[in-house]
């Protein structure tokens, strides 16, 4: 089977390597779509991870499942998660899915863009999804991105009429802005400084938009609101200058959400005063657990985000590493996806 497999930033080759054999409890899936993750193009934290086989937004078909399976039949469609938690230790008690020892150490074999992927027992049983009907591959492929923006919103929890200013509005920040009005935000604010993006936000349902270009972020919301900011601001780049502008951007009372980390080494210096004061509170969001997928599916199924909307790319396998460029480009694109016949 052919796998696109990475060993540096600059080096990602098309191989040939054997299908993995399937074990008395595993399925094997052949991959229908698979998404390029825009964290997959930060170069710190992917070339840690090399050489990967890249990927971990796939859906497929069961190809062959092992005898003991009972969960899933040849011919099924499905989400697999490159992740799955225990169910059974004290983090997973609490919801904490994402800090569970079997979901740090789980994964999916080889990665998303290859041609068939094994999945073993523990990601089939506790994070596989069986695609509804009149759901397709592309849409599916789309569930665990949508995940990690619900686990983000579920944790911010927006109230009706809050003005959400969403900072970077590659294809996550524009989820973002469609799920918080879906979860009753009054008011989208956009920012980011590529003209595409800022257009399509508006075209999605944005209300406003602040070219990033053109002055800092801050002043903009000023003047779109009145001096009165934002009751949540979700910073997607990863940097702390960002996140800094969110706390800048942020009402009294309010919530930042940092949906993605700062490059190594940078540090936020805040004076703790202005956050008690202000009554502020900082968020974090790290991926995504089952009770996320679960809610992502649902929400794709009810159209609040659909691959027509947001997916402005498709590569075969083959051209794999001109959908990372693209994707790491962050330009006039949204999301690429590595499609299979």
């Amino acid at each position: 089977m052919k796998v696109a497999k990475l060993y540096s930033f600059h080096d990602i080759r098309i191989e040939d390597i054997p299908l993995p054999a399937v074990g008395p409890r595993d399925a094997l899936i052949r991959t229908r779509a698979c998404g390029i993750c825009s964290g997959d193009v930060m170069p710190w934290y992917i070339e840690k991870k090399a050489p990967l086989v890249l990927g971990h937004e796939p859906a497929g078909e069961v190809a062959e499942t092992g005898g003991e399976v009972t969960s899933v039949k040849k011919g099924d469609r499905v989400f697999i998660h490159h992740h799955a938690p225990c169910f059974a230790c004290r983090y997973c008690r609490r919801g904490d899915y994402v800090q569970c020892e079997t979901w740090r150490h789980s994964h999916i074999v080889p990665g998303g863009v290859s041609e068939y992927i094994l999945v073993p027992a523990v990601n089939l049983e506790n994070d596989t999804i069986r695609i509804p009907d009149g759901m397709g591959f592309e849409d599916a492929s789309l569930i665990e991105p949508v995940a990690c923006v619900v686990k983000g919103l579920k944790r911010a929890r927006i109230r009706r009429n809050d003005t959400v200013l969403v900072i970077g509005l590659g294809v996550m920040g524009l989820m973002n802005a469609m799920i918080a009005r879906h979860y009753g935000a009054g008011r989208i604010i956009g920012a980011d400084r590529v003209k595409f993006r800022l257009d399509r936000a508006l075209e999605s349902g944005a209300d406003e938009v602040i070219d990033v270009s053109a002055g800092a972020i801050h002043e903009g919301l000023g003047k779109a609101t009145g001096g009165e900011m934002a009751e949540l601001v979700i910073v997607g780049p990863n940097s702390a200058e960002a996140m800094l502008e969110g706390l800048r951007c942020v009402r009294p009372g309010g919530q930042v959400l940092f949906f993605t980390p700062a490059k190594p080494g940078e540090m936020l210096s805040i004076d703790p005063n202005y956050l008690y004061f202000n009554d502020l509170n900082i968020l974090t969001s790290y991926s995504c657990g089952p009770a996320d997928t679960a809610d992502a599916c649902e929400l794709i199924g009810q159209g609040v985000v659909t691959a027509e909307e947001i997916v402005t790319h498709r590569f075969p396998i083959e051209r794999t590493e001109e959908a990372f460029r693209l994707t790491a480009a962050a330009g006039d694109s949204l999301k690429a996806l590595v499609v299979f016949d």
